[in-house]
């Protein structure tokens, strides 16, 4: 048997949490492996709701935000970090900012869209990059900033 050892964790967008356990449990062993190891991970969609999860934040529901494109309201420090506007399919939100964390971007309904953990190479963001028809520039050069 072969042994995986990530030098980066991407947890991917899906299903809500709660809806299939292995996954919920697989993911919560993934992040607490990239803890542990000091990996940077990226979570998307999904994946910014199980780090959120992961740090004692539960989720709310979310109108307006399921097959569509929206605003971002950016910090101050993420001006020309993430594109203005960004694709939408989730139906749950962050009930609140994890404490360990600061908020990106926020949408113009103050949902947030992105964050980062004050600590570790973490970070989460509420839109799907895959789903683009091409990639963004901003999106990949992020990416390999908080990977690489």
């Amino acid at each position: 048997m072969d042994i995986i050892l990530p030098n980066a964790i991407i947890l991917s967008g899906g299903n809500d949490i709660g809806e299939y356990t292995n996954r919920d449990q697989t993911e919560w062993r993934l992040l607490e492996y990239a803890d542990y190891n000091q990996l940077p991970v990226l979570g998307i969609c999904r994946g910014m709701q199980m780090l959120a999860h992961f740090s004692g934040i539960g989720l709310k529901e979310a109108r307006g935000h399921a097959g569509t494109r929206h605003e971002l309201v950016l910090n101050h420090h993420h001006l020309g970090v993430y594109e203005n506007t960004v694709n939408s399919y989730h139906n749950k939100v962050l009930s609140e900012c994890p404490p360990c964390y600061q908020i990106n971007a926020q949408s113009a309904d103050m949902n947030i869209e992105a964050i980062t953990h004050k600590n570790k190479s973490w970070e989460g963001w509420m839109w799907h990059p895959e789903r683009e028809l091409k990639y963004l520039k901003s999106d990949l050069n992020r990416a390999k900033q908080i990977l690489l």
